[in-house]
């Protein structure tokens, strides 16, 4: 049998065992696993959330657990309000850890409790804090009444902004806050640890997590950052943390931020600029409901992240520092549910998946084009502890159970090596997204790495609208394999696979699941292969694989060398 004979009669049985059509066209990808792009960088590999006191709670740690053992790297997290007052209970939008308050006197007290409580749940799992300096604590908090917010998804958002967003009333106190936090930490953890750690300074200063001026921001991470160097030299820390670079109120204070880092005078030193390790922004999304449907805007979040690169790589000194999108999302609030924002009914089904699959694939295509270093993208989503089950928050997992999303995660912890040239199926690019977003054609497209002895292809069918849509037929030719014989594990996100979502609305969606709709759900959320794995036959270096994907589905295509 000659080499095009073959590749026929592949085709057709292939095409004949997932149902095709002869008059369907399928869309055509290709994978060329000689041609490497880069590194396959975990970029994914970060995690965050506003709630730090869920973080030792039972689903927390749990949820924690899981997204350590599905990468092949240290997971990287993020939480808000590690020095806000209070006794460490837990609400939305709210922690507290109580690590500085003053005596009688007005001298300091320090208590590490909560915070080791935080930092040993990352450790013993083997994660990486990014250490978030901030929020400001109620005894050095120049406007402390009121403190303690009562917020609630239904309450207007600007609720939150109580006196821990405020600058300090003592920066010399603030200052000597954080340098006893770093030595604590080297003491507890050791140095090697915490060098491997992020230092950051605050969230958000250009809205209203920072009540200062963008020159109080400045001078307050002068003081921070001299604080943290003066403790453990090598230590790394970054900012500012903005949100939303494309926004010109955004732009300026990154611009004005760096512009301090080069050049300004330092408030703490004297000296000129601060150091600078890293740099840190936001970048979200938008939904919204049209004609009763949910529609994504992931163009947005490719501008934020696009303007930010820009504005990074407009400072030479500057350019090759990491960047970190501290926040990397479909849309701004987590604990936001459906119930009250109803352009949040996409999280939790498929649409939130194959999201993050388009997206991210994206985030590497902005960062080659222009020449920065993208070394991760927070995806800001955990779980809520003793909320309703599915409710719509932005969450990895509901009361334990793993949501679709997740799954795309395990599928990115199984690429490895280095990323591949990929021939793209519609005409999509990651400027023609950012331009206009997906609201034509869906998006049909591959993410694709090497390592020595296997490949993995990230599939997805993505569209902007949540409105039903045939399955699309799609073959993936993979060049450059060795040998004759590989085998191919395909695992899939859809409606019937890794979706406990589904599982869940076909038990007749309860709110108080039998021990056994609990482990039926724990099991449909993981991630699942379609079927078995299999044999497939390689000619001159050249296989292909045809299938089926649903509207907003996912498949990983795992082919190993025999």
């Amino acid at each position: 049998m000659n080499a095009i004979v073959f590749r026929i009669w592949v085709f057709f049985f292939l095409s004949a065992s997932v149902g095709y059509s002869q008059t369907e066209t399928p869309i055509a990808i290709g994978v060329d696993i000689t041609k490497k792009t880069g590194p396959m960088r975990p970029i994914w590999a970060w995690f965050g959330y506003d709630e730090p006191n869920y973080t030792y709670m039972k689903d927390g740690k749990k949820l924690l657990s899981e997204l350590a053992k599905l990468s092949p790297v240290p997971v990287n997290v993020r939480a808000h309000s590690l020095l806000v007052t209070g006794d460490g209970t837990p609400a939305l939008k709210w922690g507290s850890t109580n690590a500085y308050t003053e005596d009688a006197a007005g001298k300091p007290v320090y208590d590490w409790t909560i915070i080791d409580k935080i930092f040993d749940t990352y450790i013993e799992r083997g994660m990486k804090p990014i250490a978030q300096i901030g929020f400001m604590p109620e005894a050095l908090s120049t406007h402390p009444t009121p403190y303690r917010h009562n917020w609630s998804p239904g309450n207007q958002y600007n609720d939150i902004y109580t006196g821990w967003a405020y600058p300090p009333k003592d920066y010399k106190k603030w200052s000597e806050l954080v340098y006893q936090w770093v030595r604590h930490s080297v003491s507890r953890y050791g140095q090697k640890e915490v060098e491997s750690w992020y230092w950051e300074l605050w969230n958000e200063p250009n809205i209203g997590y920072w009540k200062g001026t963008t020159e109080e921001y400045i001078k307050l991470y002068d003081y921070t950052a001299d604080a943290v160097r003066r403790a453990l030299p090598t230590a790394k820390i970054g900012g500012p943390e903005v949100t939303g670079p494309a926004w010109d109120k955004s732009a300026t204070f990154l611009k004005t931020f760096l512009d301090h880092i080069v050049s300004g005078k330092n408030y703490a030193t004297g000296q000129t600029g601060a150091p600078l390790d890293f740099i840190t922004f936001h970048a979200k999304g938008e939904p919204k409901v049209v004609n009763g449907a949910v529609q994504m805007n992931m163009g947005k979040q490719l501008r934020d992240i696009d303007e930010g690169f820009k504005i990074v790589a407009s400072y030479p000194s500057l350019k090759q520092l990491p960047i970190i999108i501290g926040e990397s999302d479909p849309e701004g609030c987590a604990a936001c549910s459906e119930d009250f924002h109803p352009q949040n009914a996409y999280r939790n089904g498929t649409m939130y998946s194959s999201y993050t699959a388009a997206s991210f694939a994206r985030k590497y295509d902005l960062a080659t084009a222009r020449g920065v270093n993208l070394l991760g993208a927070v995806t800001w989503a955990f779980e809520f502890e003793d909320q309703p089950w599915f409710r719509g928050f932005r969450d990895l997992a509901t009361n334990g159970v793993d949501k679709p999303v997740l799954n795309v995660f395990r599928m990115f912890g199984l690429m490895t090596g280095n990323r591949v040239a990929v021939t793209p199926g519609t005409a999509y690019d990651y400027a023609t997204i950012r331009d206009k977003s997906v609201r034509a054609e869906p998006d049909i497209n591959a993410l694709a790495s090497t390592d020595a002895r296997s490949a993995a292809i990230m599939v997805w069918n993505y569209h902007d609208d949540t409105v039903p849509a045939p399955d699309s037929p799609v073959t993936v030719t993979i060049n450059g394999i060795p040998g004759r014989r590989a085998q191919l594990v395909h695992y899939r996100i859809d409606n019937q696979f890794s979706n406990a979502y589904e599982v869940w609305k076909k038990m007749g969606s309860p709110q108080k699941p039998t021990p056994a709709q609990v482990t039926e759900l724990e099991k449909a959320g993981q991630l699942q292969p379609m079927g078995n794995p299999t044999s497939i036959a390689v000619e001159n270096g050249r296989t292909t694989v045809s299938f089926r994907l649903p509207r907003q589905g996912v498949s990983l295509l795992k082919v190993t060398w025999l």
